[in-house]
C-alpha cells in the first residue's frame, strides 16, 4: 500500500470515529449487523467455498501453462470457443460473486484476453442451475427463464463489449504473447490435467452444495451425501498428489495459493464488513439504509426503479440461492417484476467485496466499465422484460 493510501486510510478511520452517532440504535444497529454478516460469510463460505477456489486459482497458476490459457482464452483465441466456455462455466461451478474471484484471477494473470476472463467472472455466479431452477419454482416460470437467458447473453455481451473497449491493450497482450517461449515438455499427460482439475472442481461443488428450499428431489438428495462426496474426492485428491506430483510442485501450488488468499482474502473480509453496515443481512432490515425504503422506491417498472434495483443488487452481497427468498419478500412488499430480474441479473455476479477484488485485479478503469455495463444492461433487460411481462 502508497504511503498516500495509507495516511488517506488513518484520516478516513478517525473522521468516522469521530462523527460517527454511536448513540443512535439504527448505528449500533448496522455495525452489529456488519459483525453477524462477516461472521455469518466466515461460516458459510470460507472453508467450503473460497479455499477449494483459492487452491484451484493456485493450480491454475502453477501448472497450467500461460501458452494453453492464450489458446483458449487468450485475445488472439477462437472467439466462439473461448466465450462458449465462459459463458456457461456457471453451470458447472455454481459459485458466488466472491468465491469466483480467484478463479477469475486466475485465468486473467495466466494471460486470458478481457472479454473471455469478464465473460467468465459474470457467468461464474449468474448461471447457476439450481439458483436458476430455484427462481423458476419460487417466482414464476417467465422470470426464472428470463433469468437464465439474460445471464448468458449478458456474460458474452459483456465480454465482447469489454474487448472492443480495451482492444489497443488487448492487442498489445496479443502480440507480447507471440513472443513467448513454447512451454517446457511435461511428463504429465492432459487427462492427468483433466482428472486432477475436475476433483478440485467438484470439491468446491459438494463442499459448497446449498441445502434446497424442497427436501425432495435430486437437489436434496445430493444435499443429504454431500459432505460424503466431499470426502470421498479429497481422498481421490490426495491419491493424485502422491502419485503424479513431486514435492517442489506441491510447495509452489500452495505458495501460488497463498500469494491469491493473500490478495483477495482482506479485501473481501473489508467489503463483507461494509455491505452488512450499509445493507444488512438478506432478509433482516438491520442495516444503515432501511429495507423499507428500497422497497418503496423499486415498484413499477421506470428507469428509476430498473436503475435502483440494479445498484441496490450490485451492492449487496448474496450468497448462492438467498437472492430467491429475498426476491420474493421485496415482490410481496410491492416490488415491480422488472426491477426484480434487474436485480437477479446485477446481485449474484456482483456485490461490494467483488468490487474491491476486482479493482484490485483489472484495475480502477476496468472494473468501472465492467460494473457499468453489468448495471446498465441489467437495467435495460429489467425494463424490458417489465414491459412485456409487468
Amino acid at each position: 500500500m502508497k504511503e498516500r493510501d495509507k495516511f488517506l486510510l488513518m484520516v478516513a478511520i478517525f473522521l468516522a470515529a469521530f462523527f460517527i452517532p454511536l448513540h443512535n440504535p439504527r448505528v449500533q444497529s448496522a455495525i452489529l449487523e456488519a459483525f453477524f454478516m462477516l461472521q455469518d460469510y466466515a461460516q458459510k463460505h470460507v472453508l467450503t467455498c473460497l479455499v477449494p477456489a483459492f487452491f484451484i486459482a493456485g493450480a491454475i497458476a502453477v501448472f497450467v501453462s500461460q501458452a494453453s490459457v492464450l489458446k483458449y482464452f487468450g485475445a488472439g483465441a477462437n472467439k466462439i470457443l473461448s466465450y462458449g466456455v465462459a459463458s456457461v462455466s456457471g453451470t458447472v461451478l455454481a459459485v458466488c460473486s466472491c468465491t469466483v474471484l480467484p478463479l477469475f484471477a486466475g485465468i486473467y494473470t495466466r494471460g486470458a484476453g478481457i472479454g473471455p476472463a469478464t465473460a467468465f467472472l459474470y457467468s461464474g455466479p449468474a448461471i447457476n442451475v439450481l439458483a436458476i431452477i430455484l427462481t423458476a419454482r419460487v417466482l414464476g416460470f417467465d422470470l426464472g427463464v428470463a433469468r437464465a437467458v439474460g445471464a448468458v447473453v449478458f456474460s458474452i455481451i459483456i465480454g465482447l463489449l469489454m474487448h472492443l473497449i480495451f482492444i489497443k491493450e488487448e492487442k498489445a497482450r496479443e502480440e507480447a504473447a507471440l513472443t513467448l517461449p513454447p512451454p517446457p515438455e511435461d511428463r504429465r499427460s492432459l487427462w492427468q490435467y483433466g482428472v486432477y482439475f475436475l476433483t478440485l472442481v467438484l470439491i468446491l461443488i459438494f463442499a459448497a452444495w446449498g441445502k434446497p428450499a424442497q427436501p425432495v428431489g435430486f437437489f436434496s438428495a445430493v444435499y443429504q451425501v454431500h459432505w460424503y462426496l466431499t470426502a470421498f474426492f479429497l481422498v481421490v485428491l490426495a491419491i493424485i498428489l502422491k502419485l503424479w506430483f513431486t514435492k517442489d510442485e506441491l510447495v509452489g501450488w500452495v505458495e501460488s495459493t497463498w500469494g491469491f488468499a493473500r490478495q483477495i482474502f482482506p479485501l473481501l473480509l473489508g467489503g463483507v464488513l461494509v455491505a452488512g453496515f450499509l445493507m444488512g443481512r438478506p432478509g433482516a432490515d438491520t442495516g444503515i439504509i432501511p429495507a423499507k425504503y428500497i422497497s418503496a422506491l423499486v415498484g413499477g417498472n421506470s428507469l428509476g426503479a430498473n436503475f435502483l434495483a440494479s445498484i441496490v443488487g450490485a451492492l449487496m452481497y448474496f450468497a448462492t440461492l438467498t437472492e430467491v427468498p429475498i426476491l420474493q419478500g421485496l415482490l410481496g412488499s410491492g416490488m415491480g417484476k422488472g426491477p426484480a430480474l434487474a436485480l437477479l441479473l446485477a446481485g449474484p455476479a456482483l456485490s461490494l467485496p467483488n468490487m474491491i477484488v476486482i479493482r484490485q485485479i483489472m484495475g480502477t478503469k476496468k472494473a468501472a466499465v465492467y460494473i457499468s455495463l453489468v448495471v446498465i444492461m441489467s437495467t435495460i433487460a429489467g425494463m424490458i422484460y417489465g414491459a412485456i411481462w409487468g
